[in-house]
């Protein structure tokens, strides 16, 4: 079996829009026109794009909620083991890690833990999942939706004419259409 490696190109259609409203009409629209809406860029967070889109939702709150149980069972063990094993005291002669006497002066040290474990890997989980690391290049093909602007990217398939059209339609103060080459493997 031999593999043949062909060169195919996408074309992509950026529209830049300078209103939220309009572009979240515009994407409904898309969407409902069977467009396929690669990405979006904002300037700031757009109520119902994610939804509008097709974005899934995220797990990140699962993932805090287990990261806070790290946190507090790391609390748990290091008051425990400060208390217990590593430098007991007897004090007033009651034990030393109980439910009861000593453990109200325990609560703070495990809510921290607790909040600092969760808020500290739910950033480093952020940064893995979207690859943001030191001296990475940025993606965001125009400047100006850091600034005022709205740009969505769309894969075009097939008649890009009247996808332009249909975006000039829907408010687009600017449209552009550039190819992507991917490689596709073909056995």
């Amino acid at each position: 079996m031999s593999t043949v490696t062909q060169n195919q190109n996408k074309i992509i259609v950026t529209a830049l829009f300078d209103d939220d409203d309009i572009l979240l009409r515009a994407v409904k629209k898309l969407k409902g026109s069977g467009h396929y809406i690669r990405e979006a860029y904002t300037p700031f967070p757009v109520h119902g794009l994610d939804h509008a889109i097709g974005l899934k939702p995220t797990n990140i709150g699962t993932a805090a909620f287990f990261y806070g149980l790290l946190g507090l069972s790391v609390a748990i063990w290091l008051t425990y083991y400060t208390m217990i094993k590593d430098w007991p005291m007897n004090i007033g002669g009651k034990p030393s890690f109980t439910w009861g006497m000593n453990m109200p002066a325990f609560v703070p040290v495990m809510f921290e833990l607790t909040v600092f474990f969760a808020a500290h890997l739910m950033v480093w989980t952020f940064f893995a999942i979207n690859g943001l690391f030191p001296g990475r290049k940025a993606i965001n093909p125009d400047p100006r939706t850091t600034d005022d602007k709205f740009l969505i990217e769309i894969e075009a398939n097939g008649d890009t004419d009247s996808l332009i059209e249909l975006l000039k339609n829907e408010g687009a103060i600017e449209i552009n259409k550039m190819e992507e080459e991917t490689n596709g493997n073909h056995h």
